[in-house]
């Protein structure tokens, strides 16, 4: 991880961060709506993101006890994503609500988040994880385009498991340390490295160790080879899923 943003994956200074938004764009709204009854979003050929447009609450329930708070940009200056796996429709079919994934702790995190406060944005791509094989796997339009073999958490530090999202894209001062050309930050968390600033949050990055691909070596974070990584960071979008199965 990236100084200060992934700590927990190592050390090393970070340039200006690299944030791409997902394509603009409304989630298409059906001639009839039942107010107040939340629609599921997103299928494994499009996705949706919500981009924070300022400081917003995130609650437990529409309307009810907040959950958490976030600024419109996150600690490294990256404004704040949330993947949407649902929607809140007023009678006359206007987004309200959207129920969304959390980048906090615990790691699947959810919470809603009121339609005002975002922009939403249709994404095409996604990423599978398979830590057993240590195979990754990323998709556009539900078609694969890319697999590579990777380095995954070693049993003391393993990878957390389950649903995410890319959240954020940021690139080393020093392009041949350990993160190698970039990372790619997901809204996952070490579950052990606990004390990491910011939680030790998660991502997917180069490296500078190219044997260990392929081993069960890192803190969490998955490795790429860099030149797979190259492909994978100007392809991938905020919001896009990552799924991550042992």
């Amino acid at each position: 991880m990236l100084a200060a943003s992934l700590a927990g994956c190592g050390a090393g200074g970070v340039a200006a961060p690299h944030h791409v938004a997902p394509a603009a764009g409304h989630p298409v709204a059906k001639r009839v709506c039942r107010a107040g009854v939340e629609s599921p979003l997103g299928s494994r050929r499009r996705a949706y993101a919500a981009i924070a447009k300022r400081s917003l609450v995130a609650f437990r329930k529409p309307g009810g006890a907040e959950l958490a708070r976030f600024e419109r940009q996150n600690l490294n200056g990256v404004d704040n994503v949330f993947g949407v796996v649902g929607v809140v429709k007023a009678r006359s079919c206007e987004a309200l609500w959207y129920h969304v994934l959390l980048p906090m702790r615990p790691n699947g995190a959810i919470g809603w988040i009121r339609a005002s406060a975002v922009w939403i944005g249709r994404v095409r791509t996604r990423i599978e994880i398979d830590v057993s094989a240590r195979r990754l796997a990323f998709f556009r339009d539900g078609r694969p385009v890319l697999q590579a073999t990777v380095a995954v958490g070693a049993p003391a530090t393993p990878t957390p498991t389950g649903r995410y999202y890319v959240n954020q894209r940021l690139i080393p001062v020093d392009k041949s340390g350990p993160f190698g050309p970039g990372a790619i930050g997901i809204s996952a968390f070490s579950n052990v490295l606990t004390g990491w600033t910011q939680g030790g949050p998660v991502a997917i990055h180069g490296t500078n160790e190219p044997w260990s691909i392929g081993h069960s070596v890192s803190n969490g974070c998955i490795r790429l080879p860099n030149a797979v990584l190259r492909r994978l960071f100007y392809a991938v979008t905020a919001g896009t899923p990552v799924i991550i199965r042992a």
